[in-house]
């Protein structure tokens, strides 16, 4: 088995976060499943994932001061491993654990995700709970000065046998379920901790070896960001996908801000391995945060998003309620133009960037076809010049507009005309 098999191209889903935070149900991710099995499967979109918290019985009853709840009424095994909360995830009763919710995905024709915190429970170290098949408990494998500033759950583990066991345990609990993705938090970067004291680091290489020894083909997602770019041969190694951003939310500046991201990472875009750009706030978010309301971002910078995402190849996980889908953002997810270029041949490169403007250019050698997109980052119209992509090449070409369809003619000697925030781009 062979960890670059697990996603050959970028991992297309939903995830529960951006709209329900702590508290998402089995009806609600059911009602999700449903929604992408019927409209969004055929465009790529296949992996539907829990996020944080599903153990929690309490979650988000004291949103008003706390996101996370210090030790609160949280579902543990006997084996120190989180399970899922029996009032929110009723199939999970009597040991079922996420099967039957996996299944209910599997027999959609979609895979099952969940969301994991770095390291052991706390409550499982501090009543030394056994670890599953072994004479170690909890307390032998955690390391008590390795903890995560935004969330009371868990202790991280030492680089040891007992660490390791751990690991395994858990993996091997989540392949009973069928469990198809796992996003693990608090392992790809930490604000506490230098980079050379961080536990993150070899608890993501046991994680890795947790899963390569299971046999389940388990796509991994590192988060939270901004990786390390230092890093980079490390995510790589262990990992499928991994956060290059903080948690990104429906903010300008945090999408003009995305450009120089990917600028950065650019070239450690491969087959299995993609640096993540984070979930696609499209839609509906907010409700969990007591916040709903429709995305910030306009129509085109909602296709600016979609854009630089897809020619960057970055993962596309939507954080909007699947079930308020507009038509408008359906179709701002399923361009099937743009959707192709997360295919496996097409090499992304930017050509080049600045405070007003970026383009973009990505081409599939094996095919020939070519495409470049002309972002305005500006606050004001502006005029791209298209000679610094065009100039190697027999102008005028005829090319698709990806979002309109229409055909046109790219002229080195022209400029492209750009809104405040718009995105033109080209298919040839």
């Amino acid at each position: 088995m062979n960890k670059n098999d697990f996603a050959l191209t970028p991992p297309m889903g939903w995830n529960s976060y951006d709209y329900y935070d702590t508290a998402v149900t089995e009806d609600a991710v059911k009602a999700n499943a449903d929604f992408m099995a019927q409209n969004l499967k055929r465009y790529g979109y296949e992996y539907v994932v829990v996020d944080i918290e599903w153990y929690s019985n309490d979650a988000a009853t004291k949103r008003d001061k706390f996101q996370y709840i210090p030790f609160g009424d949280d579902e543990i095994d006997e084996y120190g491993r989180f399970i899922p909360s029996p009032n929110r995830f009723p199939s999970s009763k009597n040991g079922a654990g996420f099967k039957p919710l996996a299944d209910y995905c599997h027999n959609l024709g979609l895979k099952f995700g969940i969301h994991i915190m770095r390291g052991i429970p706390r409550t499982a170290a501090e009543r030394h709970l056994p670890i599953l098949g072994t004479d170690y408990t909890a307390n032998d494998a955690v390391n008590p000065s390795s903890i995560c500033g935004w969330n009371p759950d868990m202790y991280g583990v030492w680089d040891n046998e007992a660490g390791q066991a751990y690991y395994n345990s858990i993996i091997e609990l989540y392949t009973s379920w069928g469990v198809d993705f796992i996003k693990c938090d608090d392992i790809c970067d930490s604000w506490m901790y230098k980079p050379e004291d961080f536990s993150g680091w070899h608890e993501t290489r046991m994680l890795h070896r947790a899963i390569m020894n299971s046999g389940r083909p388990i796509t991994l997602s590192l988060s939270p960001g901004p990786a390390h770019i230092d890093k980079a041969f490390h995510y790589q190694e262990n990992a499928n996908m991994w956060r290059i951003t903080d948690d990104f939310w429906d903010k300008w500046e945090l999408l003009k801000n995305m450009f120089w991201r990917c600028e950065m990472w650019q070239d450690h875009v491969k087959t299995g391995c993609f640096p993540d750009c984070d979930m696609l706030p499209i839609g509906k978010v907010g409700a969990g945060f007591n916040s709903l309301r429709d995305s910030n971002f306009t129509y085109e910078e909602c296709k600016t998003m979609m854009t630089l995402w897809c020619f960057f190849r970055s993962p596309l996980m939507i954080g909007g309620e699947l079930t308020m889908m507009t038509k408008e953002n359906l179709g701002l997810l399923t361009n099937e133009k743009l959707l192709c270029f997360l295919q496996d041949g097409w090499k992304p490169r930017q050509i080049m960037r600045d405070d007003n403007q970026a383009i973009w250019m990505t081409e599939n050698r094996a095919t020939g076809e070519k495409a470049v997109a002309f972002f305005n980052l500006a606050e004001h119209p502006l005029d791209i010049e298209t000679s610094a992509v065009l100039k190697d090449f027999e102008t005028p070409i005829k090319a698709t507009d990806i979002w309109s369809n229409e055909q046109e003619e790219l002229d080195s000697n022209k400029s492209i005309k750009l809104a405040p925030h718009q995105v033109r781009a080209y298919l040839f």
